[in-house]
């Protein structure tokens, strides 16, 4: 039995923690013995699942570039192949191909693990899991963590059943995606001609250079940060962070490619930077991927998570004529929305998160970012052969406004329950007052659009934490400054919410 409490590694639907020293104020609890615990609790997890004894199981284990990867990839695997389930080592892989590594003939893996913080910095990392289904609900991962909490460790001496390059066949499957969009073959370099710059971050997404566009013949010079470096040390590999991106954008500008594209660690999210520099990220990238895939897909719904813009409903709608459903924040929130959608017949073919998360459902669901960037490389290939530049997909898409987020505290032990009057009393106070309310799936939104001011706010309640996020945003500055002040009447007098951020 661990001597952590195992619960607190909990991180939605997946597992995460602090997996070394070197943060001050931060000590390790995603320990050795931990990752031993979990991977025998998900076996009997997947038991249960699956129907079958544990040693019918095989389990694929990929990893990151974090520096404690190897590590607890090993202690993960000790702890599953001491239930006699076989375990398949991956080493540096990607967590959408681990999902993948469920439906390769070349694997059909019962289920997989990546050890992977996505974008967290060097001393963090997790794990996430997968089974036929995709990834896991947080329900599924509180089962498993309650159960790993009641184990005790055990030891085998030679964990790995078998090694397999598992990234080189996920590469491949990507690389004859992009020939099958173009109806062309590799040997035909249908990428000849384009130039497209990747930042891999020192994340794991290097390979989409090597293995997939130079051997399709694009022109990958001044792509960087490509090799594996679990220290992360020239950016954090966030497409949202803004170091990250300005990083892309320069190496775009000063290489003069046609495209730029960024990836987060394990390449679930990616993001793009136009020829002229300019970022696609947020509602830009959903507009995009939208616009891509429009012509397939007339008239289906695109879902999104709350706090996308009214510009990206109107795109949507009035220029694409597609339906825009503004969902709940969290990619698996929007995913399983989109799926949802589909089976009861209502055509949905994109979930995507303004964090970059995007799933199709062509895709089996998966938010990969690589397949986005398929995609999108796709597309960009195809308006060339036209004399088309790929931004003119999304040339309709309004311009941005003025936004900001500020973050309310709640100081109360019950935090959701306090944070759910406030969004009671919250949306009174707005219909006392006559704003509009439009449907809305998580927190209040309220659309402004008439003289006084034009843009939108959405007052939420975090999912996890004692915070209320209120996002605003202006058609221009004076229309932001103006929302500001009725935000200001609308959460005043609430005495275990702290508004003052609003005051600065």
């Amino acid at each position: 039995m661990s001597e952590f409490n195992l619960m607190k590694l909990q991180n939605g639907s997946d597992v995460r923690g602090i997996a070394i020293e070197g943060v001050e104020g931060e000590h390790v609890n995603l320990t050795d013995e931990a990752a031993n615990l979990i991977g025998q609790a998900f076996v009997l997890w997947l038991e249960k699942k699956c129907g079958k004894k544990a040693a019918e199981l095989k389990i694929g284990i990929g990893r990151d570039a974090r520096i404690t990867g190897e590590k607890l990839a090993l202690a993960t695997a000790e702890g599953i192949s001491s239930t006699g389930a076989k375990v398949v080592n991956c080493s540096l892989a990607t967590t959408p191909a681990m999902f993948m590594s469920i439906v390769f003939n070349q694997t059909k893996f019962d289920g997989s693990l990546m050890i992977t913080a996505s974008h967290l910095p060097f001393n963090r990392n997790g794990i996430k899991f997968f089974n036929a289904d995709g990834g896991l609900e947080h329900e599924d991962i509180e089962e498993i963590l309650k159960t790993a909490q009641n184990l005790n460790l055990q030891k085998t001496n030679s964990p790995f059943a078998e090694n397999f390059d598992l990234l080189s066949v996920y590469a491949e499957y990507l690389k004859q995606t992009i020939c099958k969009e173009l109806n062309s073959t590799e040997s035909e370099k249908p990428l000849a001609g384009l130039k497209i710059v990747v930042d891999a971050g020192n994340g794991d997404a290097g390979f989409f250079v090597d293995k997939i566009l130079i051997p399709l013949g694009a022109n990958t010079e001044g792509s960087e940060f490509l090799e594996p470096d679990g220290m992360f040390p020239n950016h954090i590999p966030n497409p949202e962070n803004k170091q990250a991106m300005q990083a892309i954008q320069k190496a775009t500008v000063q290489n003069k490619a046609d495209l730029g594209l960024i990836f987060d660690t394990d390449v679930d999210r990616m993001s793009a930077v136009f020829h002229t520099g300019e970022e696609v990220n947020r509602d830009s990238i959903i507009a995009l991927f939208s616009a891509i895939l429009a012509p397939d897909f007339p008239g289906s719904t695109i879902v999104t998570d709350s706090v996308t813009s009214d510009r990206l409903t109107f795109f949507l709608e009035k220029k694409l004529g597609l339906k825009h459903l503004r969902y709940m924040r969290g990619y698996k929130n929007v995913i399983d929305k989109c799926r949802e959608l589909n089976e009861k017949g209502i055509v949905s073919p994109l979930a995507m998160e303004t964090s970059g998360h995007g799933a199709l459902k062509d895709n089996y669901y998966l938010d990969d970012g690589a397949f986005l960037a398929v995609k999108l490389i796709s597309s960009l290939a195809k308006a060339a052969k036209e004399n088309k530049k790929i931004e003119s997909f999304i040339s309709e898409l309004p311009p941005a406004g003025i936004e900001a987020e500020y973050r309310f505290k709640i100081k109360s032990e019950d935090f959701k329950q306090y944070g759910k009057k406030v969004l009671e009393e919250f949306k009174s106070r707005a219909t006392k007052n006559n704003l509009d309310l439009p449907e809305n799936f998580e927190g209040v939104r309220i659309s402004f659009h008439d003289k006084n001011a034009e843009g939108w706010l959405l007052l939420r309640l975090s999912l996890h934490d004692p915070v209320m996020p209120l996002n605003i945003e202006g058609k221009t500055q004076k229309d932001k400054d103006e929302i500001v002040k009725i935000a200001k009447e609308l959460v005043s007098g609430f005495e275990l919410l702290d508004t003052s951020v609003l005051d600065n």
